[in-house]
């Protein structure tokens, strides 16, 4: 068990974790109007479930080409500086939104989303790996918990206020302007940019690591972290795709149309996210962050199972509960996997920020096995990330044992 009086913060590090963990908010939001968009456009352009999920691939494209640019330039520029430049193209790609909506073309949203992502990219690269930093080693995991757990809050507001301005009572197609709530965010993301350019975020050193005759360990010798680095892809192949068609799950079982589905995932499957963030940061600072991954992806293997086995209501229940046990998983295994990586830390979260490239593989390969077989059944793609999670995780408690 751990020391209840361990700190989640450091005291002087205080103010730059509150300015941080905004950001949080900022990408949640960004994320979560994906899965209002991916139904939107079916209806408003007559595009198939694997068309539509272009939406997400092109946008977490966005993470894996620039990911590694984003390491080399916080390497050398520092986390503020990341998080600004960050900020500007989150800010630009959702203004982009505008001349977008006046041409009604698909690519050129796809385009918008694609800045958006590289902008996300940034952010994330800076904030993700700086917030372990922000106190004690053994609360890093709770700590980064906690901070995405305003993630979380934003992923809620994402479909809760998209979702009614763009699918109407009266079920009438294409009747919302997509533009509105991203020209929005757009002004606020650069506003918040403007803020962070006028802050200082102290930067934090790491020690050179080296092995015992003193020579420097390379990055790609951390097993674990390359363990870490594929559980973490699986895991974003997982969550990414069924929020891709949570709506289309639902909308597809005749339970509610897709106005009241997307109130479901705002509601239900993403308020229990946000509360296991919460709950996931309170225990992780009493149990072992492995322990608690392991328990959760048990969780996600058992919901999953069921919404593939087609059980009527009780794979809703299965559905919507799997976001709470799945909740705690991306801060954890980001953690997990930096774990005593010293000097590697930044370079290694760039490869870790790559991760979300499994929002293109995992809609993509979903949307095509709903398209030719049904929806419950494309729920084995996720199905087999969190299997993957799981041995991760079991693999993380046997190490910690040793």
């Amino acid at each position: 068990m751990k020391n209840k009086q361990t700190a989640l913060v450091a005291k002087q590090y205080m103010v730059p974790f509150v300015l941080l963990t905004s950001l949080f908010f900022l990408w949640g939001f960004a994320h979560a109007i994906l899965d209002v968009l991916n139904k939107h456009f079916q209806e408003l352009l007559s595009i198939t479930k694997a068309h539509s999920a272009f939406i997400q691939a092109t946008m977490y494209l966005g993470y894996f080409v620039m990911a590694l640019p984003a390491g080399m330039f916080i390497t050398r520029f520092g986390y503020r500086k990341g998080v600004v430049l960050g900020l500007l193209l989150y800010g630009i790609g959702a203004l982009l939104f505008i001349p977008g909506q006046h041409w009604m073309s698909f690519n050129f949203f796809l385009f918008s989303l694609f800045v958006i992502g590289c902008g996300l990219t940034f952010l994330e690269t800076a904030a993700n790996p700086y917030v372990t930093e922000l106190g004690p080693k053994e609360t890093a995991a709770s700590r980064l918990n906690f901070a995405q757990s305003f993630n979380g809050l934003g992923c809620i507001c994402a479909p809760l206020m998209v979702g009614l301005i763009l699918f109407s009572k009266d079920e009438q197609i294409g009747s919302g302007n997509v533009a509105l709530p991203y020209a929005c965010m757009g002004v606020i993301v650069l506003l918040v940019a403007v803020v962070f350019s006028r802050v200082r975020l102290p930067e934090i050193k790491h020690e050179i690591e080296v092995d015992d005759e003193g020579h420097r360990i390379g990055l790609w010798k951390h097993k674990l972290f390359i363990f870490g680095l594929i559980a973490l892809f699986a895991y974003e192949v997982s969550e990414i795709s069924i929020n891709s068609f949570f709506i289309n799950y639902v909308v597809d079982q005749h339970w509610m149309n897709a106005r009241h589905a997307s109130l479901m995932l705002s509601f239900g499957g993403l308020s229990l996210f946000m509360v296991g963030r919460f709950v996931g940061s309170w225990l992780m600072r009493r149990v072992p962050a492995e322990k608690m991954l392991l328990g959760c992806a048990t969780g996600t293997v058992v919901t999953t199972l069921v919404v593939i086995l087609d059980m009527g209501w009780l794979s809703l229940v299965g559905l919507v509960f799997g976001y709470a046990f799945e909740a705690i998983m991306f801060p954890t295994i980001f953690a997990l996997a930096l774990k005593g990586l010293g000097n590697h830390t930044k370079r290694a979260s760039s490869f870790l920020m790559m991760s979300p490239v499994g929002g293109v593989v995992g809609p993509l390969l979903m949307g095509y096995v709903a398209d030719i077989s049904s929806i419950s059944v494309a729920f084995l793609v996720p199905l087999i990330g969190y299997v993957i999670v799981w041995l991760y995780a079991r693999r993380m408690v046997i190490v910690s044992k040793q």
